[in-house]
């Protein structure tokens, strides 16, 4: 039987490092809200069966009339996000009901390509847990509390995670109830590390960057008027 794939994209967060006093996945690039790049993509996938988008209560009416301008073809579905990611995804996993793999991606990572989401979906034949991610380009330290360096990594083992990432919906479900007190997860491939299940990393590519400052959006801009030419 084939797996029903539920694509969740998320836009509940405070934009507090976008420092521009509104929500980055509204913002334009081209003329287009950095949201609908997300959504066009899933939209577009042949693997994905529906879309949820996980936003903040009083976005709602915002995100109802974008849907009505850029008209997706699959079924798209709202759910109001919690204080935090963690709490989020775990939103939008109970709404999700009949999915049998969700596959959850930042709003604001609008260059995603079509063949890591296949690749990801793909991947989960083999493992339940997946995500696309880059090699480190930098060396990276790992430091206590007072910046004291305690040792360095291998460059060659360490990796950027990225969106999207992928996995059996039970499995993360169970995962998000067990551990939905521990402090400090900021992607849901560390629940699978704490419940013991093997996270495949798939080799992305470093244009798939989350605009986190008004910086990154402008630099977007910029490369975007350079394709045009």
């Amino acid at each position: 039987m084939e797996k029903k794939v539920t694509a969740i994209v998320l836009m509940a967060g405070n934009s507090s490092r976008f420092g521009q006093n509104r929500n980055k996945n509204l913002e334009k690039l081209n003329g287009i809200p950095v949201i609908i790049y997300s959504l066009d993509a899933f939209d577009k996938n042949s693997q994905v069966d529906n879309i949820v988008i996980v936003l903040k209560e009083s976005e709602k009416s915002t995100i109802e009339n974008l849907l009505k301008d850029y008209k997706l073809t699959k079924d798209v579905q709202l759910v109001v996000g919690g204080n935090s990611r963690q709490e989020s995804v775990f939103n939008a996993l109970e709404h999700c009901e009949s999915a049998d793999i969700v596959i959850i991606h930042d709003g604001a990572r609008p260059l995603i390509r079509q063949q890591y989401i296949h690749k990801c979906i793909n991947s989960m034949q083999e493992f339940k847990g997946s995500s696309i991610a880059v090699k480190s380009k930098d060396t990276i330290k790992i430091a206590d509390e007072n910046g004291i360096v305690k040792y360095t990594t291998n460059r060659e083992n360490t990796w950027q995670i990225q969106t999207p990432q992928c996995f059996d919906r039970k499995i993360l479900l169970e995962l998000h109830k067990k551990y939905k007190k521990v402090e400090g997860i900021t992607d849901d491939c560390r629940l699978l590390e704490l419940g013991n299940y093997p996270v495949k990393l798939i080799e992305g590519d470093y244009s798939n960057i989350k605009i986190t400052t008004f910086d990154d959006i402008q630099n977007l801009k910029i490369k975007f008027k350079g394709e045009e030419k």
